[in-house]
């Protein structure tokens, strides 16, 4: 199956990641190798929290009030504004308290700044949530069906990339207790700068 993070990474591929490089102050090249975590990081997120009937539902009705996928028909117009489509509170409710250690350690691995990396998930949260969106319409998904979905996403991510899958993981799962944290971070760290 072709994962959503591989169809938006093929979608932003060009003039899509030459904008966001330029958004957020960094290199194409690391821009890009970041996305390759970022964007099966937040559909992991995604599935983990849809995996309670409570989190499904409540993803279904934002997905389905909110993010119709309209954001990919004007990909240049969100990326020109991209604060428009408010990733940040995408973020806190994927992310919650997570979100600090997620940054933090996707900051170690790229090399972006932890401000850099904020900015990109900013950015490629509206995305996911675009995509997801659509395929709620067109496959006419209901929040049980979204939830097998998501846990299809993460299974490939986990088939087509194991290491990845593994840190994206346990970079979720890391509390804020210092040792476990730095743990991950090397891990990301190792990870992404073999791609």
């Amino acid at each position: 199956m072709n994962t959503i993070a591989q169809q938006l990474l093929t979608q932003l591929a060009g003039e899509g990641l030459s904008t966001i490089s330029k958004k957020i102050g960094a290199d194409e090249k690391v821009t890009g190798s970041a996305l390759t975590a970022v964007l099966p990081l937040l559909v992991t997120a995604l599935a983990r929290n849809s995996s309670e009937d409570t989190g499904a539902k409540s993803l279904h009705t934002a997905l389905s009030k909110d993010h119709n996928g309209s954001v990919l028909d004007n990909l240049k117009g969100f990326l020109d504004n991209p604060s428009a489509a408010n990733g940040a509170g995408i973020l806190n409710h994927v992310l919650g308290n997570r979100q600090p250690a997620v940054t933090r350690g996707l900051s170690s691995g790229t090399g972006l700044s932890a401000d850099q990396v904020a900015q990109l998930l900013q950015i490629a949260a509206p995305l996911v949530m675009g995509l997801l969106g659509r395929q709620v319409q067109k496959k006419g998904l209901d929040s049980g069906a979204l939830s097998t979905f998501l846990g299809r996403q993460q299974q490939d991510t986990r088939k087509n990339d194991p290491d990845l899958a593994g840190v994206l993981g346990s970079l979720l799962d890391a509390d804020k207790d210092g040792s476990a944290v730095d743990d991950v971070i090397g891990m990301v760290g190792r990870l992404l700068s073999k791609r």
